[in-house]
């Protein structure tokens, strides 16, 4: 982070050089670190668009960014359509049953493995925890889980031998993608015969004649949704134990009033943590932005931890602080069209795993190393993917049915 740190001072745009592992050709990007012009471009999709690619940084096929990116991929008039049809179902009042579950998942969760005393809390919570709520609001049947969570592993570990082996990274991503897309397809058609209360049903039905995502159109939604949809939370709940290891102060200032500080505490693992490293735009015409000029087809990388952590908005911006307020982090991407359209339920899980944990298990501690993701390049997804803990056991709470 000191070097990013150090190109922030320099300036708010640094060019870069990087190879293409697709074509093999070297391609260009600027990454952009301060706060003000992620939130300046992030705002202006007619001059700085997503439809080039936006959670990748070299420059991919139009096939291959419709399968893995779904809408953040796309610029209006189909980015509204898309989004639009998707966000029906995710406002506050379609989600409350979601939102009222979280509750009941995240404690089977941790009685699983609330009685064992020592735990890696990336595999016991923080990974299965997020991705059980996103199957069980699709539908997805339990008995498809270790599928699902198998392919998001591999696609969110951008390249980690763990997750691909010996296999080549890419040919691994888009068998992952394949396999995704395949169930979605399956669990669509049954749907559309057989439509329950989940919301693939609600996205391949409806009673008012408003627009249906098309059959090609769900497979690639669900990708984004099973990555980028547990990724903000999974990240999250990671950093955010880590972050409270590493400053025992603030976990006192919280576990003293949980209800009143995990709002803020909230947000602030999200600030510092950044679960989403970065997002691409590129330019659509010539033009200037805070002094320096930009030509057609430009990539301007915005690398939001950067801009989380710059000194002009975040006072000590280095330390973690959970009763930081304001906190206008751009932690689920900056405002306009492409704010994430989760993060009132990836806050909610956020807030329920930790009120749980600190609950239930109120001495857990990190007891080793913090493991990231082994990701080739620039790791779209800040990722651990093992933090080992210890607590005191406990009862299960045994409340499912």
């Amino acid at each position: 982070m000191a070097k990013i740190a150090e190109l922030r001072e320099e300036g708010p745009f640094h060019p870069a050089e990087f190879e293409n592992p697709m074509s093999g050709g070297i391609e260009r990007f600027y990454a952009v670190t301060r706060y003000d012009e992620v939130v300046d471009i992030s705002k202006r999709p007619q001059d700085f668009c997503s439809g080039k690619g936006a959670p990748n940084i070299p420059d991919m096929p139009d096939e291959a960014l419709e399968f893995f990116g779904s809408f953040i991929n796309m610029d209006d008039p189909r980015h509204a359509r898309q989004r639009g049809i998707v966000g029906r179902s995710f406002t506050p009042k379609q989600l409350q049953g979601v939102l009222d579950s979280v509750e009941i998942i995240c404690a089977d969760v941790i009685d699983a493995f609330c009685e064992n005393g020592e735990v890696d809390l990336v595999k016991v919570l923080s990974q299965p925890f997020p991705l059980l709520v996103i199957c069980d609001m699709m539908g997805i049947p339990r008995s498809e889980f270790e599928t699902v969570l198998r392919a998001t592993n591999v696609i969110l570990g951008a390249g980690d031998p763990e997750f691909i082996g010996d296999r080549d990274p890419m040919m691994a991503l888009f068998e992952s993608g394949m396999e995704l897309i395949t169930l979605m397809n399956q669990l669509a058609d049954e749907r559309r015969t057989n439509p329950t209360d989940d919301l693939t049903s609600k996205l391949v039905h409806n009673d008012l004649g408003e627009d249906m995502l098309a059959p090609e159109e769900i497979g690639p939604f669900f990708i984004l949704l099973a990555v980028a949809g547990n990724d903000t939370t999974r990240t999250a709940i990671s950093h955010g134990m880590n972050l409270l290891s590493l400053n025992p102060e603030q976990r006192r200032i919280w576990q003293d009033d949980l209800e009143g500080v995990t709002p803020t505490a909230v947000e602030e693992i999200v600030r510092v943590a950044s679960p989403v490293t970065f997002m691409r735009r590129t330019v659509t015409h010539d033009l200037a932005l805070s002094g320096q000029d930009f030509h057609e087809g430009d990539k301007l990388v915005m690398f939001y931890g950067a801009a989380n952590r710059d000194p002009r908005v975040f006072d000590d911006p280095e330390r973690f602080e959970v009763l930081r307020n304001p906190n206008p982090h751009v932690g689920f991407g900056g405002p306009g069209p492409h704010f994430c359209l989760g993060a009132h339920l990836a806050r909610r899980e956020v807030s329920v795993a930790f009120r749980q944990l600190l609950t239930r298990l109120p001495d857990i501690e990190v007891c080793g190393e913090a493991v990231p993701l082994e990701a080739m390049g620039v790791p779209l997804v800040a990722g651990i993917k093992s933090l080992p803990v210890r607590f005191t056991p406990a009862p299960r709470q045994a409340t499912s049915a």
